[in-house]
């Protein structure tokens, strides 16, 4: 497979959605923290925080850990108050969903196998995320760490995707020009059209299991979609 001409070197996986996912999808649901505690929160409230900083540019709150967590919990304080969570229980509100950020993750069942067959054929593997600073440590607890050459995030990138920089810092990580690159993602303007404007192959992963009654958007010339990740192995023909 080829994009602009060139031969991939190296391939770059989203994290939530594509190699893992929350183990216990009730517990990690932010609906889940609005109800115990006694609100509802309306379907484009919820959608609207998790698009509302897509595609931004953030350095300014990634200059330490410190900094970039009091961003997250402002954001997270606007949220609650957004869904209508009165001021005595917007702290309290925003404690859980901190805590439901740090739920037990594990691995899609086929994600270790990819990478090991990717590694082998000596491709590069690495991951980029709209993701906290803590990307090694969610890494490492889903059993995939050691088989990843470079990881980056949002948090640390300074911008998310889709913005272009976290790309350019993606490839740059792996020592590579963005046009060797397959990105592989579940999400469609962050990790399809986001990498392909900045010359990279995408596969998109469409998980149905993950989607029901959802349909996945078309795919436009160059695309590629999968339904898991062995299916990246086919079209690298590996």
């Amino acid at each position: 497979m080829r994009q602009h001409g060139a031969v991939p070197s190296a391939v770059i996986f989203d994290f939530y959605g594509t190699l893992a996912r929350w183990a216990d999808t009730r517990a990690a649901s932010y609906t889940t923290v609005f109800e115990a505690h006694g609100y509802t929160v309306e379907p484009a409230v919820l959608e609207g925080y998790f698009s509302r900083y897509d595609g931004v540019d953030h350095a300014e709150h990634s200059v330490s850990e410190e900094a970039y967590e009091a961003w997250v919990r402002w954001r997270l304080r606007d949220f609650a108050t957004a869904a209508g969570v009165g001021d005595a229980h917007v702290e309290v509100v925003v404690e859980g969903l901190r805590a439901t950020d740090q739920a037990r993750m594990v691995a899609y069942p086929e994600a270790a196998a990819t990478l090991e067959s990717l590694r082998a054929a000596g491709l590069a593997v690495g991951v980029c995320s709209n993701w906290g600073w803590e990307l090694d440590a969610n890494l490492d607890e889903v059993g995939l760490l050691h088989l990843v050459d470079a990881a980056v995030t949002s948090a640390r990138a300074g911008s998310r995707k889709p913005h272009p920089n976290i790309y350019t810092s993606s490839a740059r990580s792996l020592d590579v020009d963005p046009r060797e690159v397959v990105f592989v993602g579940d999400s469609w303007e962050p990790d399809v059209r986001g990498p392909r404007r900045a010359g990279m192959t995408a596969v998109h992963v469409w998980r149905a299991e993950d989607r029901p009654g959802q349909s996945p958007p078309p795919l436009e010339p160059g695309d590629h979609r999968v339904e898991e990740l062995t299916g990246v192995l086919e079209i690298l023909g590996l």
